[in-house]
C-alpha cells in the first residue's frame, strides 16, 4: 500500500495583484510556472495523482475567467497522472459549479470521494461568501460522516480553505481577518475526521504560506501558492511552490518544492 500525490495550489491565472500597497501575486508567471510543475511531475516525481487545490484564477470577468480557467486546466492535464481538482473561492466569483464541472469532465456536487492505490480520497468544497465567511454546509458534513463510515481505507482529505487553528496574526493576507481564511465549521469538521480514526492527512491551500498543525492526531498541511511574491514588493521573487506527498503503511512525508521549501513527516 503506497500512494504518491503531486500538488499545486493558488495558481491565480490573471492580472498581477497588489494588496495593502505591496505587489503580492505574480500572476503573469502562472502559465510558465504551471507548465514547469507539470514537467517536474512527468519527468521527476511520477505521482499516482496530480492534485490542484484550487484558485486557478485571479478573477476579473466571466469571459476572461472562463478562458483562463480553461487555459489552466489544459496545462494541468498535460500531466501523465490523473488530475484531481478542488474548487477555490476565486474560481467561483464569475464562474458556476456547472462551468467547473464541464471543464473538469465530471458531474454532481463539487465534493466527492474515490479510492486509489489503497487509499480513500475525499474532495471537500468550502464556500467563501466574499468579505463575510467560509462555510461547509451541514449537508456536506452529513455526507462526509456517511462517506467515512463506508470506507475501511486510510483517508486523505483535500480542500481549499484551512480547517485547523492557524494563528494568522503574521499573515500577509489574513491578519485581522481570520474568518476569511478558516472554515467556520472547522471544529465540527475536525471532530468528524478524528472520530473516524481513518484520516491520515488533510491538505489545503488558500493562505499563501506553508503551515502545519496537528489536531486529534491528524496533520493539517497548508501548501504555499505557486505565484506568491516572496519579496516585500516589486519586482518580486516568485515562490514557484508545489508539493509531493508520499504515503505508505509506515509514514507520510510532505515535501514543498520551489523557493519556499518545507518538509513534514508523520508516522500513523
Amino acid at each position: 500500500m503506497a500512494l504518491t500525490l503531486g500538488l499545486v495550489t493558488d495558481l491565480h491565472f490573471g492580472p498581477d495583484t497588489w494588496f495593502r500597497g505591496r505587489l503580492r501575486k505574480l500572476c503573469h508567471r502562472a502559465p510558465d510556472l504551471t507548465a514547469a510543475v507539470v514537467r517536474a511531475m512527468n519527468d521527476t516525481h511520477h505521482p499516482d495523482l496530480f492534485v490542484n487545490l484550487g484558485d486557478d484564477l485571479e478573477d476579473e470577468s466571466p469571459a476572461q475567467d472562463l478562458e483562463r480557467y480553461a487555459q489552466c486546466q489544459a496545462l494541468l492535464r498535460q500531466s501523465r497522472a490523473p488530475l484531481v481538482n478542488v474548487a477555490g473561492n476565486h474560481d467561483l466569483i464569475h464562474l458556476t459549479p456547472a462551468d467547473l464541472n464541464a471543464l473538469w469532465g465530471r458531474q454532481g456536487p463539487l465534493y466527492h470521494s474515490f479510492d486509489h492505490g489503497g487509499f480513500h480520497l475525499v474532495v471537500l468544497h468550502t464556500v467563501e461568501r466574499k468579505d463575510r465567511d467560509v462555510r461547509v454546509a451541514a449537508e456536506q458534513l452529513s455526507w462526509l460522516r456517511e462517506d467515512l463510515r463506508g470506507t475501511a481505507l486510510p483517508t486523505v482529505v483535500l480542500m481549499h480553505h484551512p480547517a485547523d487553528e492557524q494563528d494568522l496574526s503574521d499573515s500577509r493576507w489574513f491578519s485581522g481577518v481570520p474568518h476569511l481564511a478558516l472554515v467556520e465549521e472547522r471544529r465540527a469538521l475536525r471532530e468528524l475526521l478524528t472520530e473516524s480514526s481513518k484520516v491520515r492527512m488533510v491538505l489545503n491551500g488558500h493562505v499563501h504560506r506553508n503551515h502545519l498543525s496537528v489536531h486529534g492526531g491528524v496533520p493539517y498541511v497548508t501548501i504555499q501558492s505557486l505565484i506568491e511574491n516572496l519579496d516585500d514588493s516589486a519586482p518580486g521573487r516568485v515562490s514557484g511552490a508545489y508539493a509531493t506527498v508520499t504515503l505508505d503503511a509506515r509514514a507520510s512525508v510532505v515535501r514543498v518544492h520551489g523557493e519556499d521549501p518545507a518538509r513534514y513527516q508523520f508516522e500513523p
